[in-house]
């Protein structure tokens, strides 16, 4: 049995149904992430689990038990919101210990484990200071350990990096990652960046319009899209012609290549050109529409604006979409 279930969990206003049929199973353990445009309902599902939405239909089973309509103080879940909701008038020790406190945790123990959430976040040495005189990715730390020390059965992540500048950003998807494996808490973050639920999830569920459209791997996701909305919202992607009927394939930019004229899938011009560091993105104008083409910075000679090629790529890339039967 899994140890988060959500059946066919709904969330209605009136006529409007935002969440339509959720349907979930997370295991312990498990670091799930609910990636989606702004309005897909990503958002409304976490609320429910939390408690803080009541569910207009469905259900919700945590470790066995039936928490669909129980109190959100009675669910023992941490939550790490956006704008991480610190105490400004406590100190980080303060902020960390107050969930133990509203438990009555006795003193001696609610000291070792404030102690091991801070030390666990790297945070000891700034015990004694307040949340202003922290950076974005510090106070991110504090509302992390105040999750944590609590030793919830689910962790609720929502959007919790979305407020750092884009370097600490990434650099704390990856101690997010480290912590979540040190501590094996199950988890469930909510995201509209791609790139962060595929780096540091075990499992992706994509959400459009209140639905669950596809669930996996974050390897399997990028790389066999079922629809088109996947495939592009999920990375950059061509749409191609399958050759059959019009139907229409995804082909991700870095698996093409640039060969001489002739001796590709189609010849094209180069339209533009843009240098993102680790990487080249062309964009090529050829009989099968403009296809983007992400190269390497290895070394290897660039091509110039106006330059006539050949755009090759491996007959395995293309991946045929369920919904691709037409052009938009």
């Amino acid at each position: 049995m899994s140890f988060l279930t959500l059946t066919d969990l709904t969330k209605a206003y009136g006529d409007v149904a935002v969440v339509d049929g959720f349907n979930l199973s997370v295991e312990q353990g498990e670091f799930v992430s609910l990636l989606g445009p702004s309005g897909c309902g990503k958002t409304t599902t976490l609320q429910m689990i939390a408690g803080f939405v009541d569910v207009t239909r469905g259900s919700i089973q945590l470790g066995g038990r039936d928490i669909t309509h129980a109190a959100p103080n009675t669910r023992g879940l941490g939550i790490v919101f956006q704008s991480y909701a610190l105490f400004p008038h406590m100190t980080v020790w303060a902020n960390v210990s107050f969930g133990l406190e509203m438990r009555q945790v006795p003193r001696t123990e609610r000291q070792e484990r404030v102690d091991a959430a801070l030390g666990l976040v790297g945070l000891t040495a700034l015990a004694q200071r307040y949340p202003r005189e922290l950076s974005g990715g510090q106070r991110q730390r504090v509302a992390l350990a105040r999750a944590l020390v609590i030793e919830p059965p689910v962790l609720l992540l929502d959007e919790p990096l979305s407020n750092l500048d884009a370097k600490l950003r990434e650099d704390m998807q990856f101690e997010l990652r480290q912590i979540q494996r040190k501590v094996g808490t199950t988890t469930v973050m909510v995201t509209h960046d791609q790139t962060e639920a595929l780096s540091i999830s075990d499992r992706v569920v994509v959400m459009q319009a209140g639905h669950i459209t596809q669930v996996d791997a974050p390897f399997v996701l990028y790389e066999n899209p079922r629809t088109r909305f996947i495939s592009g919202f999920v990375g950059k992607a061509n749409l191609v012609p399958t050759g059959q009927g019009g139907a229409l394939a995804s082909l991700r930019p870095e698996k093409l290549r640039f060969v001489p004229a002739g001796a590709g899938q189609v010849d094209g011009e180069v339209r533009e050109r843009f240098f993102l560091g680790s990487q080249w993105l062309y964009r090529v104008s050829t009989a099968l529409g403009e296809l983007v083409v992400v190269c390497p910075n290895d070394g290897t000679p660039r091509l110039d604006e106006g330059t006539r090629c050949g755009v090759a790529w491996p007959a395995e890339a293309v991946r045929p979409l369920a919904d691709g039967a037409h052009a938009a």
